[in-house]
């Protein structure tokens, strides 16, 4: 029995994303009376234009290495491996309505009203609903907004002729020649792919080199193994303007070249999706990033409206905005004082290829933080590709505290690193000595038995 019954719910929930989903089922759980709005799909960037389907596409490019890789091993195809970007298209389709189905019974089972409407906040306590059938008000104890990210393209001639990663998966043909605009995970990410599939790829970035924030050595690393697989990298370079020519376009880059492409994606950020939501009216602003501030209890500048995930200040990651929706219910609702989430230690990979996958501190940000660090680094062509015939190499590097010897930072380029990474952050969050690792038997023959077996520092 609620004790806010001059409210018709106790929480109302604007996005069903990761976090929104997990916010609402958990809420609800805790005996609370929620409903959720969303007027596009279920599951959010994650499922729909995010992790699920890239990590799929990532899954078919592979297959191009793996068949240049059986020869070595005996294997021979009958005739060339040809693909079909239709197959893999609508078998991804099939596949999210699956999750979409799954997420809605979910939040049934949970006993979550979904509202299909677009969501406008009039009050502290009041949101506006418009769908197919008009406007209606309906008023909660506590709103959150869940809407996450939204796709950012910067504005210069014919950049209305660029596609986003909420349109890459969907291309009515498959783009022989591509070219991607950005320096992030999902530049480098769709790079790879495309790549992989067959494309001859592009990747154009204003900086110097990617992955602006992550370790240099891993940076450089990557680079030098996109470029081995057949990446054409354009650093120090912008687009300047983009002409449609017949059926494809003509790119025309500030360093004077033009790449005559099928298809360019604009993979250039992802700002807060707050357009439409009615903060401005309620006083809530965004800081200098375009994110929503927030407390520690989640709380915006008005305490009953709520927020969590890439609309705010953080990794933008389905499993951080999962975390964060299981941390507001237990402040809101179970009423127990959860430990704070440690962001310091929060692994992550980028599916490029080869993988890469990182927790903790970089070199570069342990030098500045700690001062004097042991770094460890192996640099190995894997067992597997001493037949294979194939040129990749795998990084493995360790950063460690001198003083402590604890191990701050674990970072991975190679097959399956976010695999392997996954593993490796239980031992980075819970503070674990170089000892610890040298201590630890290694599996062999793996790649991974080379984060305890490294012995001498490669440098100090």
């Amino acid at each position: 029995m609620s004790e806010n019954a001059q409210y018709e719910f106790d929480l109302l929930v604007i996005g069903a994303g990761s976090g929104g989903v997990r916010a609402a089922r958990m809420a609800a759980a805790a005996g609370a009376r929620v409903a959720i709005a969303e007027d596009r799909y279920l599951g959010g960037t994650c499922v729909n234009v995010g992790c699920v389907p890239k990590k799929l596409y990532s899954y078919a490019a592979h297959f191009h290495d793996s068949f240049d890789d059986a020869e070595g091993f005996g294997w021979h195809l009958p005739g060339p491996a040809t693909f079909e970007w239709s197959v893999l298209r609508d078998n991804k389709t099939s596949e999210i309505k699956r999750l979409n189905g799954i997420y809605q019974r979910m939040l049934e089972g949970a006993g979550v009203m979904l509202l299909n409407a677009r969501a406008t906040v009039t009050g502290p306590h009041t949101v506006a609903l418009t769908s197919e059938e008009g406007v209606n008000q309906v008023t909660a104890q506590k709103i959150l907004l869940a809407t996450g990210g939204w796709p950012w393209v910067p504005d210069f001639p014919g950049s209305e002729h660029t596609v986003t990663s909420n349109q890459i998966f969907d291309l009515d043909a498959f783009p022989e020649r591509f070219l991607v605009l950005g320096g992030g995970y999902i530049a480098v990410e769709f790079a790879s792919i495309f790549n992989g599939l067959g494309s001859d790829t592009h990747l154009i970035y204003r900086g110097d080199l990617f992955l602006k924030g992550f370790d240099e050595e891993v940076r450089a690393f990557t680079r030098d193994e996109m470029i081995k697989k057949g990446v054409n990298l354009h650093f120090n370079t912008n687009i300047e303007r983009i002409e449609p020519h017949g059926s494809a376009f003509k790119v025309y880059l500030t360093n004077g070249e033009c790449q005559e492409v099928d298809a360019v994606l604009a993979a250039t950020g992802r700002n807060a999706n707050t357009q439409g939501l009615g903060l401005e009216a309620l006083g809530i602003h965004l800081d200098s990033s375009g994110k929503i501030p927030v407390n520690e209890r989640y709380e915006t500048a008005i305490p009953s409206i709520l927020a969590l995930g890439d609309l705010t200040q953080g990794p933008e990651l389905t499993p951080v905005a999962l975390a964060e929706a299981m941390q507001l219910v237990d402040i809101h609702y179970t009423k127990t004082l959860p430990k704070p989430l440690d962001y310091a230690t929060i692994p992550t990979a980028i599916f490029c290829h080869p993988n890469i996958g990182t927790v903790g501190l970089s070199e570069e940000a342990a030098r500045k933080k700690i001062g004097n660090i042991r770094v460890y680094c192996t640099n190995f062509k894997a067992m597997k590709h001493t037949l294979s015939g194939s040129q990749e190499r795998t990084l493995m590097k360790l950063i460690v505290d001198d003083a402590s010897d604890v191990v701050v930072g674990a970072h991975m380029v190679g097959d399956e690193a976010g695999e392997l990474i996954q593993g490796i952050a239980i031992a980075v969050r819970a503070g674990l000595t170089k000892e610890d690792f040298d201590r630890t038997i290694g599996i062999h023959p793996t790649g991974a038995e080379e984060f305890v077996t490294m012995r001498t520092p490669a440098r100090n």
